[in-house]
């Protein structure tokens, strides 16, 4: 890039017609190069005194443009001489001494410009022309991929998954991400990328971590997660992702084990589609007591949800070990939630509270 395109780059700057995203770099660039800097304020004062320049020379044009219409009109006669010898005799002493000033005053302003800031060598005016050109072009392509990345990005499958401990780490179920190469979470708030921090399959669970510099932690989580089995015939309610928007289900635990008697597991009484998977099942105190792992599509109404106490030992596995410590540090510190602010609350308020903590789990 040559000296031109740097000073094309410098007056787009001054006149205020870069984009802002060149604007910032530029602003950057120029407060952490003198030379840039220098070669600001130099064509700011030369932009200046060309448009001053320009303005004179219009407004002597536009004199003499009217000067010529008075004469020819008679208004006005053209022998003045005399009185202009007069005046120049008159005031010629005022005049020289105004110049004078006038002139030192611009070498004074000049000298102090050269002296205050280093020179410009042509070489290093070549060297920051590539680099504002580079970095521009990294912005276009930076820009690109974004752009890229949201219109060609598809997901394989989606789940739901929910909060355990507000500093991102989330459980759904593992069968929603296995294989996943790569993970993106979604609640009323945002859009995440995610990654797995561990998986048990016996259990059908995985805990996850959002890794994204827009996700925000939560101080707290308005739910708590039990220990505790549910009773038979107790009601139940759940907050999920069967389609694009957050769906409200209530129904019963209607058998004390899963699928084929597994004990790890309960059956409940309640709707759910393939998007559930991970959703979270609640008591009226808003409680977590379960997790829906699948359902029997050849059987309606038959929903099987992994007992939270599994969620107490996936977590102590984590914490045992080391290796995943090294790796995150905040796993020693993970905290599940044991009470919940809900308890007494109308359902209504209750849902209202949750739902910014339930998210869509989407995998490719």
């Amino acid at each position: 890039m040559q000296d031109t395109a740097l000073l094309e780059a410098v007056e787009r700057y001054i006149r205020g017609e870069m984009l802002p995203e060149e604007k910032t770099f530029f602003e950057h660039v120029r407060s952490t190069n003198p030379d840039v800097d220098q070669l600001v304020v130099e064509h700011t004062l030369f932009l200046e005194r060309f448009d001053q320049y320009g303005e004179t020379r219009r407004i002597k044009a536009q004199l003499a443009d009217v000067h010529r219409q008075l004469s020819a009109d008679g208004q006005i006669e053209e022998k003045r001489p005399a009185i202009v010898v007069t005046l120049w005799n008159k005031y010629k002493r005022v005049v020289f001494v105004a110049a004078s000033i006038a002139g030192f005053t611009a070498l004074a302003i000049s000298s102090l410009v050269s002296l205050l800031t280093p020179k410009v060598s042509a070489a290093r005016l070549d060297y920051l022309g590539g680099q504002v050109a580079a970095q521009g072009n990294k912005l276009k392509n930076i820009d690109s991929k974004l752009n890229s990345a949201q219109t060609s990005t598809t997901f394989d499958g989606t789940g739901t998954g929910f909060l355990i401990d507000g500093k991102g780490y989330l459980i759904t179920s593992a069968h929603v991400v296995r294989g996943a190469t790569r993970i993106e979470v979604q609640n009323s708030l945002g859009e995440y990328d995610a990654r797995i921090i561990q998986l048990d399959p016996t259990a059908d669970l995985a805990v996850l971590k959002i890794e994204d510099t827009s996700y925000h932690a939560f101080n707290g989580l308005p739910y708590g997660i039990s220990k505790a089995d549910g009773e038979l015939g107790e009601d139940l309610f759940t907050l999920g992702y069967p389609r694009p928007e957050i769906v409200y289900n209530k129904g019963y635990l209607s058998a004390a084990t899963g699928f084929q008697g597994d004990t790890t597991a309960f059956q409940l009484t309640i709707a759910a589609n393939p998007g559930n998977s991970g959703t979270p099942v609640l008591n009226n105190d808003g409680e977590v007591i379960g997790i829906v792992t699948s359902s029997q599509h050849n059987a309606q109404g038959m929903v099987f949800a992994v007992r939270s106490k599994n969620i107490f030992r996936a977590v102590d596995s984590i914490k045992a070990d080391s290796s995943l410590q090294k790796i995150d540090s905040n796993l020693a510190r993970l905290r599940i939630p044991v009470s919940s602010a809900l308890r007494g609350m109308d359902r209504s308020k209750q849902i209202k509270r949750i739902e910014d903590y339930i998210f869509i789990v989407k995998r490719n």
